[in-house]
């Protein structure tokens, strides 16, 4: 089958890599998500991604409320490169060919984001993982991947969560809660709904890059969003 997007950015919270774990990266988990991946690369689908960093610095660091804004951010930013790393690690296992950029100079590690040098990349085939989000503090990794999506021409934002999609309420706390196959970028700002924060969700919106929020752990699930099938929410201008 055709797929419907041949240029991805998909982004990955660090939470997902936890499994059921309380943080960290669990084994199976990561190794479940890069067969998912491999699936839509093995479509000739382009993938960029990118990774939060909350299974790390969230899960080790619980007092990170009384720090500095700032320098919590910049831990968190270096959280995501050690996920990067790791989901480079497992993809490479499975046989798939990637790169890390990251937004923070780490050269012995991984080489810094060059946009063209990026973009080549994609057109190579390989996977590309952007890590520390922006490269500046008070931005979330949301933001990066609007940011990241629209510097790399993707036709579409894919945020993999716990949820396979987004509801009108918390469908944990909420019975009646319903899921919302597509809804508008002003409709998600105007009800509040949790899709992204509010920067990300406002620069997608202007760059008129669409937005489908689906599961990671529920198997087929990204192929089917590539394919353009109704999975998760679509969230469109």
């Amino acid at each position: 089958m055709e797929p419907k997007y041949k240029r991805i950015l998909l982004k990955l919270s660090g939470e997902a890599l936890m499994g059921s774990d309380p943080y960290g990266i669990n084994r199976q988990t990561i190794e479940d998500i890069v067969a998912e991946i491999a699936q839509v690369a093995g479509m000739g689908v382009e993938i960029g991604v990118v990774i939060g960093g909350g299974n790390i610095f969230r899960g080790v660091a619980p007092g990170a409320s009384g720090m500095d804004r700032a320098t919590a951010d910049y831990m968190g930013m270096l959280a995501t490169v050690m996920n990067a790393l790791a989901l480079q690690d497992a993809m490479r296992h499975a046989g798939l060919a990637s790169r890390v950029q990251s937004a923070l100079n780490v050269e012995q590690i991984v080489e810094p984001y060059i946009r063209g040098k990026a973009i080549r990349y994609l057109e190579e085939g390989k996977i590309v993982i952007f890590a520390a989000g922006t490269g500046n503090p008070f931005f979330t990794t949301d933001t990066a991947a609007a940011l990241r999506g629209s510097e790399m021409g993707a036709e579409i934002v894919i945020k993999a969560t716990k949820v396979d999609g987004v509801y009108t309420a918390d469908p944990k706390k909420d019975a009646g809660a319903t899921r919302y196959g597509r809804i508008s970028f002003d409709e998600a700002i105007a009800r509040n709904l949790k899709v992204m924060d509010a920067t990300a969700l406002t620069l997608c919106r202007d760059q008129k890059l669409p937005i489908n929020v689906f599961s990671i752990f529920k198997k087929g699930a990204l192929k089917r969003v590539v394919l353009g099938d109704d999975e998760g929410t679509l969230v469109h201008v």
